[in-house]
């Protein structure tokens, strides 16, 4: 599974990143974790706010920071 934060690197970004990993601790489940910081590769994904999560390679989420209990809901569904 490889994990993707689109995002400037904005303290929300970092958050994002923060819970992924606790969420992915949390479940057990292995994953790359990619910052992609870039606005053009960004936008590439169709998405015009960040933070935003995509997990191989489909938007999961944008515009917000979601909690490590809403991300261990979606590694579920996902894996």
């Amino acid at each position: 599974m490889i994990i993707k934060i689109l995002g400037s690197g904005c303290k929300n970004c970092v958050a994002l990143k923060e819970n992924t990993e606790a969420a992915l601790k949390s479940t057990g489940i292995e994953a790359e974790i990619i910052k992609v910081e870039a606005m053009k590769d960004i936008v590439s994904y169709g998405v015009m706010q960040t933070p935003a999560l995509v997990i191989d390679e489909k938007v999961m989420s944008y515009g917000k920071v979601l909690k490590p209990k809403d991300i261990e809901a979606i590694l579920e569904k996902v894996k």
